[in-house]
C-alpha cells in the first residue's frame, strides 16, 4: 500500500486542467481533489491530484491513476458503481487494474469512502461539465 502512495508524486496538480472535482469520506474525512485535461474525444489526457487520506485513499488514487488516462466519463462512472458494489460484496472484483491490491480494506467498511474517492472526485468532475448544476449524488440519485 505504501509502495502505491509513492507513485502519487507522478501526479501533481495540473495548471491548465479544464475540469475539477473534488471527493471527500465522511467516515474518516480524507479528501481527494483531481484536475482533468480531457481530449478531443472527451477522454482523460492528463490528470493531476491532490490527496490526503490515509494509506488505503492513497494508494486507491494511485490505481485510479495509472488506468485513469484514456477512459471517458461512461468507464469512469461505471467503474465507479462496480467497486461500490465489489466493497459491498454484491459483485465480483472489477475490471480496472491491480485493483485486487485493495482487497484487504474490504473488510474494513469505514475504508470504503476512501477507495472510492479518486472515481468520486473524476465522476464530480466529468458531470459537472456534462449536466451544469448537477451534482454526481443527485445524478446518483436520479435527482
Amino acid at each position: 500500500m505504501l509502495g502505491l502512495a509513492v507513485e502519487l508524486a507522478a501526479f501533481p496538480p495540473l495548471a491548465d486542467a479544464s475540469l475539477a472535482g473534488d471527493a471527500r469520506a465522511s467516515a474518516c474525512g480524507s479528501t481527494l481533489s483531481i484536475g482533468l485535461r480531457l481530449d478531443a474525444a472527451g477522454r482523460v489526457e492528463a490528470l493531476g491530484l491532490q490527496v490526503r487520506a490515509c494509506a488505503i485513499g492513497q494508494a486507491a488514487a494511485a490505481l485510479f491513476a495509472r488506468d485513469a488516462i484514456g477512459q471517458n466519463a461512461d468507464t469512469i462512472l461505471a467503474a465507479q458503481t462496480r467497486i461500490a458494489q465489489w466493497l459491498a460484496g454484491e459483485a465480483a472484483l472489477p475490471g480496472w487494474r491491480d485493483l485486487a491490491m485493495l482487497e484487504p480494506a474490504r473488510a474494513y467498511p469505514g475504508r470504503h469512502g476512501a477507495i472510492l474517492l479518486p472515481w468520486q472526485a473524476a465522476a464530480s468532475a466529468l458531470f459537472a461539465r456534462a449536466v451544469p448544476g448537477l451534482t454526481v449524488s443527485q445524478h446518483c440519485r436520479g435527482g
